[in-house]
C-alpha cells in the first residue's frame, strides 16, 4: 500500500506539472502583459527621434535607427536568422532603383529570429517597414506613426516571444521578425524578401504586418479602442477566425473591415509590405489605424501617438502570433490569391 501511495502521488505531480505546462504554452497572457505602454514609448522616442532624421531609405539616419534595432535584440539575446550571416539582409541600389529610379542609395532589412522548438523548418513572419520620407525642406519627418509604431511594436513582440522561451515556452514554429526597408518608395524591401527568401516561400505559413497602429482616424473621433484588419480572410479561413478569436478572448478590441473590401477605393490591401508576401499565396494580415491629419507630414511625432492604444493592438499581433505559431497543424490556404 505504502509503496502504491507513492507511485500514485509521483503520477499525480507529473500529471499536475504536465497540466499546468500545457496551460502555459496555451495561455498568452503573462507574456502578452510584457508588452506595455512605457516600454513602446521608451523605444518609440528614439526610433522617431530627430537624430534618425526622417529615416529615408539607405539614409544615414536610417542605418542608425537600424543599427539601434539591432542592439536591442542583442540586449535581449535574440539572434539573427539561421543560414545568414548578420541581422542585415542587403538591398542594393540597383533593385531599389529599378523600377523607378530614384537615386536610392543600397538599403537594408533587418531581420531577427527565434527558432521553434518542433516545427522549426515552418516560419512565421512578422513585419513592419522602418524607413519614412527623411527630411523635407529643413524640417525632420519623424514618422512615429508611420511606421515607428510598427517598428517599436515587431520589437516588443520579440521579445514577448523571447521571455516565453526563457521560461520553457518558445514557440513550437520559428519566428522572423522583419524590418524591412523602402516601404514609403514603393513597398522595395519586403517585395525583395519576398523575392529573396531566406526562408522557403512554401515554408512560410503567415505573414502579421504592422504599418500604423498609434493613432486615431477621421472615422473614430471618440474612441482608439479599434483597428482595421486588411487581408486576413483574403486567402485563409483559418486566419480570420483566428484574428477575432484571439481579439475576442485576449484585447477586445474593435475590429473594423471597412478597409478589407476589395471594393474599397484606398486599396490598403496592396499598399503595404504584407502584399508581397499574399501575392506569393501566403496568408497575411494588416493591422492599421488608418490615415489622420498627420499622416506623411512634419507633424507626425511621438507626443501625439496614443500609447494605451499601440500597446493593446501590439498585444493583439502577439496573441495571433502565439496561436500561429503553437497550433497543432499549420492554417490552410483555402482560398485564391486576389
Amino acid at each position: 500500500m505504502k509503496k502504491a501511495s507513492i507511485l500514485f502521488a509521483f503520477v499525480a505531480a507529473i500529471n499536475c506539472f504536465a497540466q499546468k505546462k500545457n496551460v502555459n504554452n496555451d495561455d498568452p497572457t503573462k507574456f502578452m502583459n510584457t508588452i506595455t505602454a512605457e516600454k513602446l514609448k521608451t523605444r518609440l522616442y528614439v526610433i522617431a527621434s530627430d537624430e534618425m532624421e526622417g529615416r529615408d531609405t539607405g539614409s544615414k539616419g536610417q542605418k542608425k535607427a537600424g543599427k539601434y534595432l539591432i542592439e536591442q535584440y542583442q540586449k535581449s539575446k535574440i539572434s539573427y536568422p539561421t543560414g545568414a550571416v548578420s541581422y542585415y539582409q542587403p538591398v542594393p541600389a540597383s533593385y531599389l532603383n529599378a523600377k523607378r529610379n530614384q537615386n536610392l542609395p543600397d538599403s537594408e532589412n533587418i531581420w531577427a529570429y527565434i527558432e521553434g522548438s518542433e516545427k522549426p523548418d515552418e516560419v512565421l513572419v512578422i513585419s513592419a517597414h522602418y524607413d519614412h520620407v527623411g527630411v523635407k525642406n529643413g524640417d525632420v519627418y519623424n514618422g512615429a506613426d508611420d511606421d515607428g509604431s510598427g517598428t517599436v511594436a515587431v520589437l516588443q513582440i520579440a521579445e514577448a516571444f523571447q521571455k516565453a522561451k526563457k521560461e520553457g515556452h518558445g514557440p513550437k514554429r520559428s519566428i522572423l521578425f522583419l524590418h524591412v526597408t523602402g516601404e514609403e518608395h514603393g513597398l522595395h524591401g519586403s517585395r525583395f524578401y519576398s523575392e529573396h527568401p531566406l526562408f522557403p516561400i512554401a515554408n512560410t505559413i503567415a505573414d502579421i504586418n504592422i504599418d500604423m497602429i498609434g493613432r486615431r482616424d477621421f472615422d473614430h473621433p471618440d474612441t482608439n479602442n479599434y483597428v482595421y484588419v486588411i487581408g486576413a480572410d483574403r486567402l485563409s479561413t483559418d486566419l480570420h477566425n483566428i484574428t477575432v478569436a484571439q481579439n475576442n478572448k485576449y484585447t477586445k478590441l474593435d475590429l473594423d473591415f471597412k478597409f478589407n473590401d476589395p471594393k474599397d477605393p484606398n486599396h490598403f490591401y496592396e499598399r503595404s509590405d504584407h502584399y508581397n508576401f499574399a501575392k506569393f499565396g501566403i496568408p497575411a494580415v494588416f493591422f492599421f489605424n488608418g490615415v489622420h491629419a498627420d499622416y506623411h507630414q512634419k507633424t507626425d511625432e511621438v507626443e501625439k501617438i496614443e500609447f494605451d492604444a499601440l500597446a493593446k493592438r501590439t498585444q493583439l499581433a502577439f496573441t495571433i502570433a502565439w496561436d500561429l505559431a503553437n497550433r497543432p497543424e499549420r492554417i490552410v490556404v483555402d482560398k485564391p490569391i486576389n
